[in-house]
């Protein structure tokens, strides 16, 4: 059974800060820095939450995860492969669905919490 100890609060777990830049290959403009700091994962490695930040950039995008994420600073904007897109700004809550393929633009340096589950291949 969990306690009350095993209860992250984002603010009182420490966890480690990673810094990247987006893959050359996936890159279309701008040097998209980013860092995520990962709160959380299950047992299962299927489960992950945490916070992410990003400079300007856009770059492709192709995901096999499911993602639920605020934003909590900036502007991004996300278009999908017909061009069609959506900007999102601070307090805007999403779910980005598996399957996704696009392009995630930062216009002004982003702040977001993440949750994203990673279905099991089969």
């Amino acid at each position: 059974m969990k306690q009350i100890g095993d209860i992250v609060v984002f603010q009182r777990h420490p966890a480690v800060e990673e810094a990247f830049q987006t893959a050359a290959e996936r890159r279309i403009d701008g040097e998209c820095r980013q860092r995520v700091a990962n709160h959380y994962s299950d047992p299962s490695g299927q489960f992950h939450a945490g916070i992410w930040r990003g400079g300007p950039g856009r770059w492709r995008v192709k995901y096999s995860e499911h993602e639920f994420c605020t934003l909590l600073e900036g502007r991004v904007r996300i278009s999908d492969a017909a061009g069609d897109s959506v900007e999102l700004s601070p307090g805007d809550h999403f779910v980005i669905p598996a399957g996704f393929e696009g392009v995630w633009q930062v216009l002004e340096p982003a702040c977001k919490t993440y949750a994203v589950f990673e279905p099991r291949a089969v």
